[in-house]
């Protein structure tokens, strides 16, 4: 249902776009546009409501109708895409503009070759919309409402013997440790809190429970109550009234008192007691916030525990405690015990398969629980057990056995925006186990439509990183690589029983097509493939006449597909570490006018870019790192939309550049032979990353001032975070110059200076954290220079080269206010002496 809504959401501005004047479009056809816009906006509307309520709960055909408005959406953007022309700049694009780019569109576009069959086109699809929006009216759409009220899947936590527990020692004496003992200065009289936060099925509410039952004979009243995604926060302050007294407040639920009324009750009643109180399953600040008023600081040694499984509510709530998975020895104690009693009377021959369940189900105890129940009736039948293990991640939550788990997750799902469950769901695309870095699938995500431009103030790529954080911040994602301070995460993963929810509701969706090994997800009941990833060497013939997306991954055979010139509506072409060593030529992308993405990362393609690229106007990623390609034709500085561009450490731009063209670009990386290339670089005031490799150029020579003219272009990129300049080997230079400020600036590399620059000051790193730098020399002053910059966390200094020589240098007590990481290299000496409270922050050291 949600992806029906992003649909329509990237169809709706492009009708707006056809109304314009300029595509002289007839007045009837224009008035069947606005006709069909309106109802596509209140069907919209109607989607919206009906994604928020549970599939299960969906008469059948309001699916059907979901479907329909989907496919028909489908539909409208392809004539739109197949038609509208956008001319880049601010001026109106001349008819005659218009008639050429036509003119060239009729290789690709078939039946559509005129206006005239637009608008019939258009006329085709007023008709669909007209039938579509009575059925709407008929099966009352707009009414949908949940029709039952399904159990609390997680209700069995609470009820789950201590005895049957397995690796919740350990976890419930840490957290009883923090909410009995002193620590952190603070007296143990005062009120404390602890926030249990993790993945959706990892034991929060079970651990909690545990915890809450050993320490409760310790206070004079007690409640554990739980919140839930759609709160009723009237009946929570009921609930916990009536845990606190069962007795007096015995028909609590059947009063119609206020919030206000009720938070008094509850501060009245605890004002003078000590007390222990549990909120579970919080989703929102909002609610804690009104839940708090009602829990008073009385210093008497009052307790609160909570849960959720968002990190920003768990921090926002204090105390944050991140609940880990399993122990690998816990896993199998778990997993069979359940089935066999004990690992030792699991039979041979079921060592293997089990191995490999326990690596998927990742230490989640409700994944182990799960599966092990499904297993413990077939223990005699090892194939059941390998068709098992072959079946999470793709499409196990079709099994009823495991209602209880889906549901949980779904919990997760449901809370999500419509935009954040279509970029969920795209995940789906990639293999189990797969690490996904964050900048490929922010960039597809914005290629895909999912991102929508807000105010105005952050860029679509920034918009896409706080949708990354989110899905993290909710565990529906894992970390994978971190930054140096394990900060920030580079790439994530899908957890299998999330790989495995999202497949399901993937093909629910009809939204992905995925081909991995001997199995096909088809997600079209009629064989139509929108998009289609590929993770084996084959293609299987189906439908790809409405390909939007094509990913082919792990080395593929490129040779088995279609010619992909006939995907004319081709946005996002995903050829990452597909093997095109010998591939001849990429000459068909130069028709592939609708594409977005165009990745070639690591696929050893010796080949060239093709001058055709230059056609692209609406291509905004262009990757080919990894690959053979040595010359980048001069027709890639027309791509005036393009927002990222890595031409990998082999390729050179032309030594004619018209880079400062490309004005959209946010993350650049190049290499650097010329002044000339160093000068444009200043005008590309968008960037917000920029990796520069300053080389020699193909006849061996070095321009001085190369360094002079980066260091002055550098001071007008107000806007960048990310900056990392790598010399060659065999050129010797510092990277003297000017630079008037990057404020903005938090990560820097430098690589193969001779010595420190002397523009790393404190005045122009007001917000630098994370630096790493390989110098030929570093002086005494040098380390105090560093010493004071205030926001610094993470500082890795190599010396290269001889090993030099020189006094041996103090760490003052102000120096390093917030570094937490520091690693000193090819050192010659060590620090004579740290003074009392230099690094205050510091958790790790190296020499």
């Amino acid at each position: 249902m949600e992806f029906a809504t992003g649909a329509l959401g990237t169809l709706l501005p492009k009708l707006g776009q056809l109304l314009q004047d300029e595509y002289n479009l007839h007045k009837g056809v224009k008035k069947d546009i606005v006709f069909v816009t309106r109802e596509l906006e209140s069907m919209r509307a109607a989607l919206r409501d009906v994604g928020e309520v549970p599939q299960a709960q969906l008469k059948e055909a309001v699916k059907i109708w979901a479907r329909d408005v989907r496919e028909l959406s489908y539909d409208m953007e392809d004539i739109v895409d197949t038609f509208l022309v956008r001319v880049p700049g601010s001026e109106p694009p001349s008819k005659r503009s218009i008639k050429r780019f036509i003119k060239k569109m009729t290789t690709i576009v078939g039946k559509a070759q005129t206006l005239h069959e637009i608008g019939q086109a258009i006329k085709d699809i007023k008709e669909r919309v007209k039938d579509v929006a009575e059925r709407r009216d008929r099966y009352k759409v707009d009414a949908i409402t949940p029709t039952k009220t399904s159990v609390d899947p997680r209700i069995t936590a609470l009820y789950t013997k201590a005895a049957s527990l397995v690796g919740i020692d350990e976890p419930r004496e840490e957290l009883i440790s923090r909410l009995t003992r002193e620590h952190g200065g603070m007296s143990s009289a005062e009120q404390r809190i602890v926030t249990i936060v993790g993945f959706g099925g990892l034991g929060k509410t079970t651990l909690a429970k545990a915890v809450y039952d050993k320490l409760k004979p310790q206070f004079n009243c007690t409640a554990f109550v739980s919140v839930s995604r759609d709160p009723d926060i009237m009946k929570v302050l009921k609930d916990i009234l009536y845990e606190l007294d069962k007795k007096e407040y015995k028909d609590i639920h059947n009063t119609a008192l206020g919030q206000q009324h009720l938070t008094d009750l509850v501060h009245e009643f605890l004002k003078h007691k000590r007390y222990l109180i549990v909120i579970d399953d919080i989703w929102d600040t909002e609610p804690w916030e009104i839940i708090r008023c009602s829990l008073p600081e009385n210093v008497l040694k009052s307790r609160i525990i909570t849960t959720t499984r968002i990190i920003d509510v768990a921090e926002h709530v204090g105390g944050c405690y991140k609940l880990k998975p399993l122990t690998h020895h816990n896993s199998k104690m778990l997993f069979y015990g359940w089935i066999f009693g004990s690992e030792s009377d699991c039979p041979k021959q079921f060592s293997d398969v089990s191995q490999k369940i326990l690596k998927k189900c990742g230490g989640v105890p409700l994944a182990i629980l799960t599966t092990s129940s499904l297993l413990a009736n077939k223990s005699r039948n090892i194939k059941v057990w390998y068709d098992m293990c072959e079946s999470v991640g793709k499409g196990l939550a079709n099994n009823p056995s495991i209602d209880g788990m889906r549901k949980i997750l779904l919990l997760s799902y449901y809370d999500l925006t419509p935009t954040l469950k279509t970029c969920l769901l795209y995940l789906s695309i990639f293999p189990e186990d797969y690490v996904i870095w964050w900048d490929r699938l922010i960039l597809r995500w914005i290629a895909e439509g999912f991102v929508q431009q807000g105010d105005g103030r952050q860029s679509l790529y920034e918009i896409g990183q706080s949708y990354f954080n989110e899905l993290l911040n909710r565990s529906l994602i894992q970390p994978a690589h971190m930054d140096e301070d394990e900060m920030n995460p580079f790439s994530c993963r899908v957890h299998d029983m999330v790989l495995d929810l999202i497949c399901s509701l993937s093909r629910e969706e009809k939204f992905s097509t995925t081909i991995s090994g001997d199995c096909m997800q088809m997600t079209s009941s009629e064989n139509k493939a929108r998009r289609l990833s590929i993770h084996n060497t084959s293609c299987p013939t189906i439908n790809m006449s409405k390909l939007r997306s094509l990913t082919i991954s792990s080395y593929a055979l490129i040779n088995t597909m279609p010619p992909l010139s006939c995907f004319n509506l081709l946005r996002v072409l995903d050829l990452e570490d597909c093997n095109l060593l010998h591939h001849p030529n990429l000459e068909f992308v130069g028709i592939l006018f609708h594409l977005r993405y165009l990745s070639l990362a690591d696929t050893g393609y010796a080949g060239e870019l093709p001058r055709e690229i230059g056609k692209l106007q609406f291509l905004q990623t262009l990757d080919f790192h990894g690959t053979c390609i040595k010359e980048v034709p001069l027709s890639i500085f027309r791509l005036r939309q393009l927002m990222s561009l890595d031409v990998g450490d082999s390729s050179r731009l032309p030594t004619t550049s018209g880079l400062r063209n490309l004005s959209s670009l946010e993350l650049l990386h190049i290499n650097v032979e010329s002044a000339y290339v160093a000068e444009e670089l200043g005008h590309l005031t968008q960037l917000r990353l920029l990796c520069v490799m300053l080389r020699k150029d193909l006849e061996g020579r070095w321009e001085e001032s190369i360094c002079r003219v980066l260091v002055g272009s550098l001071g007008k990129l107000h806007k960048i975070q990310s900056l990392a300049v790598v010399i060659s080997d065999d050129v010797e230079v510092d990277l003297e110059g000017s630079v008037d400020s990057l404020w903005n600036l938090s990560h820097l590399l430098i690589f193969g200076t001779s010595r420190l620059p002397t523009w790393i000051d404190i005045a122009s790193f007001l917000h630098l954290s994370r630096l790493r730098i390989m110098v030929g020399q570093v002086r005494s002053e040098d380390i105090q220079v560093l010493g004071m910059l205030q926001a610094l966390r993470v500082l890795d200094m190599k010396v290269a080269g001889a090993k030099q020589v020189f006094e041996r240098f103090m760490i003052r007590a102000d120096a390093f206010p917030c570094l937490t990481r520091c690693k000193f290299s090819g050192f010659s000496t060590v620090p004579s002496m740290f003074q009392p409270g230099a690094m205050p922050m510091l958790q790790r050291f190296k020499f």
